[in-house]
């Protein structure tokens, strides 16, 4: 059975190790507003911001280029870092980039390595929150938006998805879905319904 928690409400009776909760007195609370799967023991987030972790991977826009440090907006209250010593690539302010966390600094600074051009394509916006649905286990579900509609998608842990080719506006409505009804039942089986249709 799956219900609306608030933060503070308690989970579950015992420890459990989940994402945005946390453990007092033996028993498991969520700190956030989510929909919680007592079966499955998943809490899925509602709503909130992407907090930056080492290791995640970003989309981002080319702001500007200075003092050979590069500007990127990551559409967060956090503003990307990219040093001119960490890219072999030629970017410049409008580049659509994917990026990977290095580190956060005091300032709510993200400082990204591994820096690669996405020419082309178009970013779409969505909940960071929903980010994991969107992704599915183990990548299940991206892989098979990307697989049914021929299109390359790049997802960022921060909220923005870069797609290019294909049945580009087919694979935008499935995302779209996900995104409204990360927190519903049966999922999966209508996005597949959703795909099949669009072939």
């Amino acid at each position: 059975m799956q219900r609306i928690v608030v933060p503070g409400e308690k989970l579950e009776d015992k420890p459990l190790r989940i994402d945005e909760a946390f453990i007092d007195d033996g028993k498991t609370y969520s700190t956030i507003m989510s929909m919680y799967d007592d079966e499955k023991k998943v809490l899925t987030p509602l709503e909130g911001l992407w907090y930056p972790r080492s290791g995640d991977s970003v989309v981002g826009v080319v702001q500007e280029d200075k003092f050979n440090v590069l500007i990127i907006d990551l559409d967060s209250p956090y503003r990307g870092l990219i040093f001119a010593k960490d890219t072999n690539e030629d970017l410049v302010s409008g580049d659509i980039i994917e990026a990977t966390v290095k580190e956060l600094d005091k300032t709510k600074t993200v400082i990204l390595g591994r820096p690669r051009k996405l020419a082309g394509g178009k970013i779409l916006y969505v909940k960071p929150s929903k980010i994991g649905r969107i992704l599915g286990k183990g990548n299940s579900m991206i892989k098979q938006l990307s697989a049914d509609t021929q299109t390359y998608v790049v997802v960022g842990m921060n909220g923005l998805v870069w797609l290019k080719g294909g049945k580009i506006d087919l694979c935008t409505e499935a995302i779209v879905m996900i995104q409204q009804e990360a927190h519903t039942s049966g999922l999966t089986d209508r996005v597949k319904n959703l795909l099949e249709m669009g072939k």
